[in-house]
Protein backbone atom coordinates (compact mmCIF):
# COMPACT_ATOMS: atom_id res chain seq x y z
CA UNK A 1 0.00 0.00 0.00
CA UNK A 2 1.15 3.74 -0.76
CA UNK A 3 1.55 6.60 1.39
CA UNK A 4 -1.13 9.35 0.26
CA UNK A 5 -2.33 12.23 0.75
CA UNK A 6 -5.98 12.49 0.39
CA UNK A 7 -5.38 14.67 -2.95
CA UNK A 8 -3.81 12.13 -4.10
CA UNK A 9 -6.39 9.27 -3.28
CA UNK A 10 -9.46 10.79 -4.64
CA UNK A 11 -7.17 11.25 -7.86
CA UNK A 12 -6.72 7.54 -7.86
CA UNK A 13 -10.44 6.98 -6.98
CA UNK A 14 -11.79 8.79 -10.30
CA UNK A 15 -9.13 7.23 -12.51
CA UNK A 16 -9.50 3.75 -11.37
CA UNK A 17 -12.87 4.03 -11.56
CA UNK A 18 -12.84 5.88 -14.87
CA UNK A 19 -11.17 3.00 -16.29
CA UNK A 20 -13.90 0.84 -14.92
CA UNK A 21 -16.51 2.55 -16.08
CA UNK A 22 -16.80 4.98 -19.32
CA UNK A 23 -19.64 6.23 -18.48
CA UNK A 24 -17.85 8.75 -16.06
CA UNK A 25 -16.89 11.89 -17.14
CA UNK A 26 -15.39 14.59 -14.88
CA UNK A 27 -16.01 18.53 -15.82
CA UNK A 28 -15.64 21.71 -14.40
CA UNK A 29 -13.71 24.93 -14.38
CA UNK A 30 -10.36 24.15 -15.22
CA UNK A 31 -10.32 20.24 -14.28
CA UNK A 32 -8.76 19.43 -17.94
CA UNK A 33 -5.62 21.11 -18.84
CA UNK A 34 -4.86 22.56 -14.98
CA UNK A 35 -5.84 19.53 -13.43
CA UNK A 36 -8.33 21.54 -10.99
CA UNK A 37 -7.40 24.58 -8.77
CA UNK A 38 -5.92 22.20 -5.98
CA UNK A 39 -4.64 19.68 -9.03
CA UNK A 40 -6.97 16.92 -7.98
CA UNK A 41 -7.99 16.22 -11.07
CA UNK A 42 -4.39 15.98 -12.45
CA UNK A 43 -3.32 13.96 -15.22
CA UNK A 44 -6.94 12.86 -16.08
CA UNK A 45 -7.18 14.92 -19.22
CA UNK A 46 -4.12 13.02 -20.77
CA UNK A 47 -5.67 9.38 -19.94
CA UNK A 48 -8.81 10.02 -20.94
CA UNK A 49 -9.25 12.81 -23.30
CA UNK A 50 -11.12 16.15 -23.56
CA UNK A 51 -14.55 13.74 -24.25
CA UNK A 52 -14.48 12.53 -20.82
CA UNK A 53 -11.98 15.85 -18.68
CA UNK A 54 -14.49 18.26 -19.69
CA UNK A 55 -13.57 21.91 -19.30
CA UNK A 56 -16.63 24.47 -18.42
CA UNK A 57 -17.15 27.85 -18.68
CA UNK A 58 -17.84 29.47 -15.07
CA UNK A 59 -21.55 28.92 -15.13
CA UNK A 60 -22.16 26.78 -11.57
CA UNK A 61 -25.86 26.60 -12.57
CA UNK A 62 -24.93 25.40 -16.23
CA UNK A 63 -22.31 23.17 -14.67
CA UNK A 64 -24.99 21.31 -12.86
CA UNK A 65 -27.95 21.48 -14.91
CA UNK A 66 -25.76 20.05 -17.88
CA UNK A 67 -24.25 17.14 -15.34
CA UNK A 68 -28.08 16.45 -14.67
CA UNK A 69 -28.92 16.03 -18.34
CA UNK A 70 -25.97 13.92 -18.74
CA UNK A 71 -27.31 11.51 -16.02
CA UNK A 72 -30.91 11.18 -17.01
CA UNK A 73 -29.45 10.39 -20.42
CA UNK A 74 -27.54 7.52 -18.50
CA UNK A 75 -23.75 8.76 -17.96
CA UNK A 76 -22.20 9.27 -14.78
CA UNK A 77 -20.58 12.80 -14.68
CA UNK A 78 -18.70 14.05 -11.82
CA UNK A 79 -18.89 17.84 -11.73
CA UNK A 80 -16.43 20.01 -9.35
CA UNK A 81 -17.50 22.78 -7.65
CA UNK A 82 -14.14 25.11 -7.23
CA UNK A 83 -14.95 26.13 -3.78
CA UNK A 84 -18.50 25.27 -1.44
CA UNK A 85 -19.41 29.05 -1.61
CA UNK A 86 -19.99 28.86 -5.52
CA UNK A 87 -22.78 25.88 -4.70
CA UNK A 88 -24.96 29.18 -4.66
CA UNK A 89 -25.85 29.79 -8.25
CA UNK A 90 -26.72 25.90 -8.82
CA UNK A 91 -28.28 25.40 -5.54
CA UNK A 92 -31.41 25.59 -7.85
CA UNK A 93 -30.60 22.87 -9.94
CA UNK A 94 -28.94 20.32 -7.39
CA UNK A 95 -32.42 21.05 -4.75
CA UNK A 96 -35.16 21.40 -7.18
CA UNK A 97 -33.98 19.12 -9.83
CA UNK A 98 -31.38 16.53 -9.00
CA UNK A 99 -32.78 15.78 -5.80
CA UNK A 100 -36.58 14.98 -6.65
CA UNK A 101 -36.00 13.99 -9.94
CA UNK A 102 -36.52 9.82 -8.90
CA UNK A 103 -39.83 11.00 -7.19
CA UNK A 104 -40.90 13.23 -9.85
CA UNK A 105 -40.90 10.48 -12.17
CA UNK A 106 -41.82 7.39 -10.44
CA UNK A 107 -38.15 6.30 -11.19
CA UNK A 108 -38.50 6.79 -14.42
CA UNK A 109 -34.84 8.77 -14.48
CA UNK A 110 -32.82 9.12 -11.93
CA UNK A 111 -29.49 11.43 -11.52
CA UNK A 112 -26.53 9.29 -10.44
CA UNK A 113 -24.23 12.32 -10.36
CA UNK A 114 -20.96 13.37 -7.99
CA UNK A 115 -20.34 16.43 -7.20
CA UNK A 116 -17.55 17.32 -5.91
CA UNK A 117 -16.46 20.21 -3.93
CA UNK A 118 -13.26 21.73 -1.72
CA UNK A 119 -14.97 22.90 1.71
CA UNK A 120 -14.43 24.43 4.92
CA UNK A 121 -11.64 26.56 5.87
CA UNK A 122 -8.04 26.81 7.17
CA UNK A 123 -5.75 27.80 4.24
CA UNK A 124 -6.47 31.55 3.94
CA UNK A 125 -8.50 31.84 0.77
CA UNK A 126 -10.71 34.75 -0.23
CA UNK A 127 -14.31 35.24 0.52
CA UNK A 128 -16.83 32.58 -0.54
CA UNK A 129 -13.78 30.01 -0.37
CA UNK A 130 -13.85 28.84 3.51
CA UNK A 131 -17.38 27.56 4.06
CA UNK A 132 -19.24 24.30 5.66
CA UNK A 133 -22.49 24.37 4.37
CA UNK A 134 -23.32 20.72 4.81
CA UNK A 135 -26.54 21.51 7.26
CA UNK A 136 -27.94 23.06 4.29
CA UNK A 137 -27.78 20.31 1.67
CA UNK A 138 -28.45 18.08 4.01
CA UNK A 139 -31.55 19.47 4.84
CA UNK A 140 -32.61 18.22 1.08
CA UNK A 141 -34.00 14.52 0.46
CA UNK A 142 -33.35 12.99 -2.19
CA UNK A 143 -29.10 14.03 -1.64
CA UNK A 144 -26.49 12.36 0.02
CA UNK A 145 -23.75 14.60 1.65
CA UNK A 146 -20.11 12.29 2.31
CA UNK A 147 -17.71 14.24 3.98
CA UNK A 148 -14.11 12.19 4.62
CA UNK A 149 -11.78 13.01 6.86
CA UNK A 150 -8.86 10.54 5.63
CA UNK A 151 -7.06 9.59 2.76
CA UNK A 152 -8.59 6.14 2.86
CA UNK A 153 -12.22 7.39 3.53
CA UNK A 154 -11.80 9.73 1.13
CA UNK A 155 -11.12 6.59 -1.71
CA UNK A 156 -13.70 4.51 -0.54
CA UNK A 157 -16.46 6.93 -0.07
CA UNK A 158 -15.66 8.06 -3.57
CA UNK A 159 -15.84 4.96 -5.28
CA UNK A 160 -19.32 4.83 -3.57
CA UNK A 161 -20.43 7.68 -4.64
CA UNK A 162 -19.14 7.17 -8.25
CA UNK A 163 -21.01 4.14 -8.30
CA UNK A 164 -24.32 5.54 -6.48
CA UNK A 165 -27.93 5.60 -8.24
CA UNK A 166 -28.36 9.01 -7.12
CA UNK A 167 -26.78 12.46 -6.78
CA UNK A 168 -24.48 12.85 -3.65
CA UNK A 169 -22.32 15.58 -2.72
CA UNK A 170 -18.80 14.93 -1.97
CA UNK A 171 -17.42 17.39 0.05
CA UNK A 172 -13.51 17.20 0.41
CA UNK A 173 -11.93 19.05 3.47
CA UNK A 174 -9.47 21.36 1.67
CA UNK A 175 -7.85 21.98 5.10
CA UNK A 176 -6.01 18.09 4.97
CA UNK A 177 -5.63 17.54 1.75
CA UNK A 178 -2.23 17.39 2.28
CA UNK A 179 -1.81 17.76 5.66
CA UNK A 180 -1.27 14.26 5.79
CA UNK A 181 -0.51 11.13 4.60
CA UNK A 182 -2.11 7.49 5.31
CA UNK A 183 -1.73 3.97 4.35
CA UNK A 184 -4.18 3.43 1.08
CA UNK A 185 -4.79 0.65 -1.00
CA UNK A 186 -4.03 0.56 -4.61
CA UNK A 187 -6.81 -2.14 -5.61
CA UNK A 188 -10.33 -0.01 -5.38
CA UNK A 189 -12.41 -0.57 -2.58
CA UNK A 190 -15.82 0.97 -1.12
CA UNK A 191 -16.59 1.94 2.01
CA UNK A 192 -20.76 2.04 2.50
CA UNK A 193 -21.90 5.82 2.20
CA UNK A 194 -24.27 5.94 5.68
CA UNK A 195 -21.35 4.58 7.71
CA UNK A 196 -19.87 6.11 10.71
CA UNK A 197 -15.93 5.33 11.26
CA UNK A 198 -15.27 4.46 15.47
CA UNK A 199 -11.94 6.63 15.41
CA UNK A 200 -11.03 6.20 18.97
CA UNK A 201 -12.69 3.54 21.89
CA UNK A 202 -13.29 5.09 25.20
CA UNK A 203 -15.52 4.99 27.81
CA UNK A 204 -15.71 8.73 29.74
CA UNK A 205 -17.44 10.57 27.12
CA UNK A 206 -18.24 10.21 23.64
CA UNK A 207 -16.95 12.67 20.70
CA UNK A 208 -19.06 13.46 16.91
CA UNK A 209 -17.39 15.03 14.51
CA UNK A 210 -16.71 14.97 10.83
CA UNK A 211 -14.11 16.26 8.17
CA UNK A 212 -10.79 18.43 9.31
CA UNK A 213 -12.14 18.63 12.42
CA UNK A 214 -11.78 15.39 13.31
CA UNK A 215 -7.64 15.99 13.19
CA UNK A 216 -8.71 19.01 16.08
CA UNK A 217 -10.92 16.67 18.04
CA UNK A 218 -7.89 13.80 17.87
CA UNK A 219 -5.16 16.80 18.72
CA UNK A 220 -7.41 17.52 21.84
CA UNK A 221 -8.48 13.92 23.09
CA UNK A 222 -4.36 13.39 23.39
CA UNK A 223 -3.60 16.68 25.27
CA UNK A 224 -6.74 15.93 27.48
CA UNK A 225 -5.29 12.53 28.72
CA UNK A 226 -8.91 11.23 28.86
CA UNK A 227 -10.51 8.12 27.77
CA UNK A 228 -12.62 9.51 25.25
CA UNK A 229 -14.41 7.53 22.26
CA UNK A 230 -14.81 9.43 19.02
CA UNK A 231 -16.86 9.00 16.11
CA UNK A 232 -16.21 10.09 12.44
CA UNK A 233 -19.38 10.50 11.33
CA UNK A 234 -18.42 10.46 7.51
CA UNK A 235 -21.75 10.92 5.90
CA UNK A 236 -24.17 13.73 7.34
CA UNK A 237 -26.95 12.38 5.10
CA UNK A 238 -28.41 9.31 5.52
CA UNK A 239 -26.71 9.69 9.34
CA UNK A 240 -25.56 6.51 11.22
CA UNK A 241 -26.96 7.52 14.23
CA UNK A 242 -26.94 4.30 16.24
CA UNK A 243 -23.46 3.58 16.94
CA UNK A 244 -24.00 7.04 18.11
CA UNK A 245 -26.54 6.25 20.20
CA UNK A 246 -24.86 3.16 21.68
CA UNK A 247 -21.14 5.09 22.80
CA UNK A 248 -23.61 7.91 24.45
CA UNK A 249 -25.92 4.97 26.73
CA UNK A 250 -22.51 4.09 27.65
CA UNK A 251 -20.17 7.00 28.25
CA UNK A 252 -23.23 9.14 29.44
CA UNK A 253 -21.71 11.94 27.82
CA UNK A 254 -21.52 13.44 24.20
CA UNK A 255 -19.39 16.56 22.98
CA UNK A 256 -20.44 17.29 19.05
CA UNK A 257 -17.75 19.47 16.80
CA UNK A 258 -17.99 21.03 13.08
CA UNK A 259 -16.37 23.76 11.28
CA UNK A 260 -19.65 25.38 10.42
CA UNK A 261 -22.01 27.71 12.58
CA UNK A 262 -23.35 26.53 15.48
CA UNK A 263 -26.75 27.95 14.91
CA UNK A 264 -28.63 25.05 12.82
CA UNK A 265 -25.82 23.17 12.05
CA UNK A 266 -26.11 19.50 11.58
CA UNK A 267 -24.63 19.33 15.91
CA UNK A 268 -27.92 20.97 16.22
CA UNK A 269 -29.55 18.03 14.85
CA UNK A 270 -27.34 15.28 16.55
CA UNK A 271 -27.75 17.19 19.24
CA UNK A 272 -31.56 16.58 19.40
CA UNK A 273 -31.65 13.08 18.72
CA UNK A 274 -29.60 12.28 21.66
CA UNK A 275 -31.42 14.07 23.86
CA UNK A 276 -34.55 12.02 22.43
CA UNK A 277 -33.08 8.47 22.20
CA UNK A 278 -30.74 9.02 25.14
CA UNK A 279 -32.02 10.76 27.78
CA UNK A 280 -31.79 9.06 30.13
CA UNK A 281 -28.62 8.04 30.23
CA UNK A 282 -27.18 11.71 29.63
CA UNK A 283 -25.32 12.44 32.58
CA UNK A 284 -24.63 15.89 31.43
CA UNK A 285 -25.88 18.65 28.67
CA UNK A 286 -24.65 17.55 25.68
CA UNK A 287 -22.29 20.50 24.23
CA UNK A 288 -21.62 21.94 21.00
CA UNK A 289 -18.22 23.38 19.53
CA UNK A 290 -18.87 25.09 16.29
CA UNK A 291 -17.89 28.17 14.45
CA UNK A 292 -19.24 31.46 15.14
CA UNK A 293 -22.66 32.53 14.15
CA UNK A 294 -20.92 34.98 11.73
CA UNK A 295 -19.19 35.00 7.97
CA UNK A 296 -16.08 33.39 7.79
CA UNK A 297 -13.22 36.08 8.88
CA UNK A 298 -10.45 36.94 6.42
CA UNK A 299 -7.21 35.69 6.66
CA UNK A 300 -6.02 37.36 10.16
CA UNK A 301 -9.43 35.87 12.47
CA UNK A 302 -9.73 32.42 10.45
CA UNK A 303 -8.50 30.25 13.00
CA UNK A 304 -9.92 31.89 16.12
CA UNK A 305 -13.18 31.50 13.85
CA UNK A 306 -12.32 27.74 13.03
CA UNK A 307 -12.95 25.11 16.41
CA UNK A 308 -9.54 23.56 17.79
CA UNK A 309 -7.77 21.87 20.70
CA UNK A 310 -8.26 24.20 22.58
CA UNK A 311 -11.75 25.23 22.55
CA UNK A 312 -12.69 21.47 22.28
CA UNK A 313 -10.34 20.57 25.16
CA UNK A 314 -12.60 23.16 27.20
CA UNK A 315 -15.94 21.26 26.22
CA UNK A 316 -14.13 17.92 27.36
CA UNK A 317 -13.37 19.31 30.73
CA UNK A 318 -16.87 20.76 31.18
CA UNK A 319 -18.61 18.00 30.25
CA UNK A 320 -16.76 15.49 32.27
CA UNK A 321 -16.64 17.87 35.04
CA UNK A 322 -20.74 18.29 35.07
Amino acid sequence: MANLTMVQAINQALAQEMERDDRILVMGEDVGHNGGVFRVTEGLHEQFGSDRVVDTPLAESGIIGTAIGLAMAGLRPVPEIQFEGFLGPAYDQICTHAARMRLRTRAGLTVPMTIRVPVGGGIHAPELHSDSPEAIYSHNPGIKVVMPSSPYDAKGLLLSALRDPDPVIFFEPKRIYRAFREEVPEDAYTIPIGSSRLVREGSELTMVSWGATVVQCMNAIEQSGRDIELIDLRTINPMDFDPIAQSVEKTGRAVICHEAPRNCGVGAELSARIMEECFLHLEAPVQRVAGFDTIMPYYKLELDYLPDAERIGKAIAETAAY
